[in-house]
């Protein structure tokens, strides 16, 4: 079914407000994946914020026309399923975690940053630990130093107590 000119418009807009606010967009190829598995797909996605749609090729290179992402523009070609996401890797770890377990999804592309990713960009976009994780390992990092130098000070005063009660 064909749209009309005012759906188009609509479909343009949307898309276009989904790539304003998206960090990352991640397309990929879905030839012959089932209702159902395009179904767990969607519900993964939404869990993780990222925005999955299949559109028009045309109508999506319209909307991301002018944007970041339109240095994939010229992948924009055949059945293909868009993921935009604010998180940075969010759209690409959906997408690539779906792929491992389902074949039939094929990563054609992704953007990031003004930049164009092909499959193995997106496969390590996707390999970045989540937020949390690197906030932890961050925060791990900052500790160590005075850690280490609070184990030093404890030691030289359990040292120093040791000698204090030889002496007494």
């Amino acid at each position: 079914m064909s749209l009309n000119r005012s759906e188009k418009e609509a479909v343009v807009g949307e898309v276009t407000r989904l790539a304003a606010k998206a960090q990352t967009l991640v397309i990929a190829e879905y030839r012959g994946i089932t209702v159902a598995d395009m179904t767990k797909l969607r519900v993964q996605a939404r869990g993780k914020g990222v925005s999955l749609s299949v559109l028009k090729n045309t109508l999506a290179r319209r909307a991301v026309a002018g944007s970041a992402f339109d240095v994939v523009a010229d992948q924009m070609t055949g059945p293909l399923i868009y993921g935009f996401s604010e998180d940075a890797v969010a759209a690409a770890k959906v997408v690539a975690d779906f792929a491992k377990t389902n074949d039939k999804l094929v990563i054609r592309a992704g953007a990031f940053g003004g930049k164009a990713l092909d499959i193995n960009g997106v496969k390590r976009l996707a390999d970045i630990p989540p937020k949390e994780v690197l906030l932890a390992q961050l925060c791990g990092l900052l500790m160590s130093p005075i850690s280490r130098t609070a184990v030093v000070l404890s030691a030289l005063a359990a040292k120093k107590g040791e000698a204090v009660a030889v002496a007494a």
